[in-house]
């Protein structure tokens, strides 16, 4: 009878058994316990390193304002009483020296430097270059960027117009690039020249407007010094390693 039950509902399990299963599980419990506790290390070992480099992205960050700030300083001490007469204006947040009269710049369609434009880079450059020099170990490059109207003259499309002023604003840019690698006062520093001033050209993608939002023409025709700090370089490096 006994075994024809056990057939029919299953032998209930021994006290063998039992003590058996309790090992079992007693065993995998433990595993678990010991995975957990290794995946616990692995996440506060990467949330350090996540705060360490958080930490050292905000040093940089905190760094790169208080040298911005610092060379927006300098800049304006060396030439807030020239701004007014050369018509130029320096960008705080930007680091952008900006010569905003065209008429002193450049003949109109023309890439060629003006004589009133040859005798305010003979002064301004070599001073601008003193000034960054003190900072040029946190600079990564200085735009001289040009920029146009978006207007070329009545029988040009749309996009005739802002590629014939591209390669107006890149000409123009080469132009004072050449004229100032070639003044006599910055011999010293003509190898740092070359390999941190760029020419760039706009064309009219960066046009200043009026405050009812048109195009004002005239501004929108200028040429800029704007300084590039290796803040975002410094950044990538962190990221990097």
């Amino acid at each position: 009878m006994s075994g024809a039950t056990d057939k029919l509902f299953g032998r209930s399990a021994r006290p063998d058994d039992d003590r058996n299963a309790g090992e079992h599980w007693l065993s995998v419990s433990d595993l678990m316990a010991g995975l957990m506790m290794v995946f616990l290390f692995v996440s506060i070992a990467l949330m350090r390193d996540a705060m360490i480099e958080r930490d050292q992205i905000r040093e940089v960050a905190i760094a790169y304002q208080e040298n911005q700030v610092a060379l927006y300083e300098a800049l304006m001490a060396e030439f807030e009483p020239d701004l007014q007469r050369w018509d130029a204006a320096i960008e705080k947040d930007t680091l952008s020296f900006q010569f905003k009269s065209p008429d002193v710049l450049f003949d109109m369609g023309k890439i060629t430097l003006k004589p009133s434009f040859q005798g305010i880079l003979d002064d301004f450059f070599p001073r601008y270059l003193e000034v960054l020099w003190n900072f040029r170990d946190s600079i990564n490059e200085v735009r001289i960027e040009g920029h146009t109207s978006s207007v070329w003259n009545q029988s040009t499309t749309e996009e005739q117009a802002y590629f014939n002023n591209m390669e107006l604003s890149q000409g123009r840019t080469r132009t004072v690039l050449s004229y100032i690698y070639a003044l006599p006062r910055i011999t010293a520093q003509r190898e740092w020249v070359k390999k941190h001033i760029a020419a760039v050209g706009f064309s009219s993608s960066r046009l200043i407007l009026t405050p009812d939002g048109r195009e004002d023409r005239g501004r929108s025709r200028r040429v800029s010094f704007r300084v590039i700090t290796n803040a975002e370089t410094q950044i990538r490096k962190i990221l990097e390693q």
